[in-house]
């Protein structure tokens, strides 16, 4: 287990936490949101830690994840379940080329408007929720959000869920790509706890 491993992981955290706000209560930090957002389109990081712009962006998500690795009442099923789903749609969009060619290919031209747009505008943010849309639903792994019915109703609402989820992906792919193992969990939870408690 290593320092990048754990970043990805409180990445996702953070992907999730964000999520759980918006959906119960429709808002959330818009300086977690735009480093979250910036995630995604950070595609040829020189270095690991790049893709935050530091791992001091994501405390959030390290206190997260140390509270759902410490036993009791802290311990949030939904955060489990967004970081679970997270993982498993991404291990099926590895194993579909053409899925990651499009998904690829989209970000680019999100990159594109950031010519003229910030990672936050909302036309930037719905571009985003409709890559997730168009490419990562149609793969059948549908993570089931929870929150206010009337929230979750709300077009800006769905737009800012789907793009964190879609940040989430790219936490996911950094996981596997620094050798994240689900089984890392239940092995490896001490080595997650120190390596977490440095960084908060």
């Amino acid at each position: 287990m290593n320092e990048h491993q754990v970043m990805a992981l409180a990445a996702m955290c953070q992907v999730a936490k964000q999520v759980q706000k918006i959906a119960q209560y429709g808002s959330a930090n818009d300086s977690d949101l735009d480093v979250l957002f910036t995630s995604i389109v950070q595609t040829s990081p020189a270095s690991p830690v790049d893709v935050y712009q530091g791992t001091h962006n994501l405390r959030d998500g390290y206190k997260t994840l140390m509270a759902q690795l410490t036993a009791g009442a802290q311990k949030d099923v939904e955060i489990v379940k967004y970081v679970g789903g997270l993982m498993q749609l991404e291990r099926i969009l590895n194993n579909n080329p053409k899925s990651l060619t499009e998904l690829g290919r989209r970000i680019d031209d999100i990159h594109r408007r950031l010519d003229h747009f910030s990672i936050t505008d909302d036309t930037v943010v719905a571009g985003l929720a409709d890559i997730y849309s168009s490419v990562l639903s149609p793969l059948g792994h549908r993570i089931q959000v929870y929150g206010k019915p009337e929230l979750l109703k709300q077009q800006q609402t769905q737009n800012k869920i789907r793009a964190l989820l879609l940040a989430g992906i790219r936490s996911a792919v950094l996981w596997r790509q620094m050798g994240g193992k689900r089984r890392h969990f239940f092995f490896a939870k001490r080595k997650i706890l120190a390596i977490a408690k440095t960084k908060i």
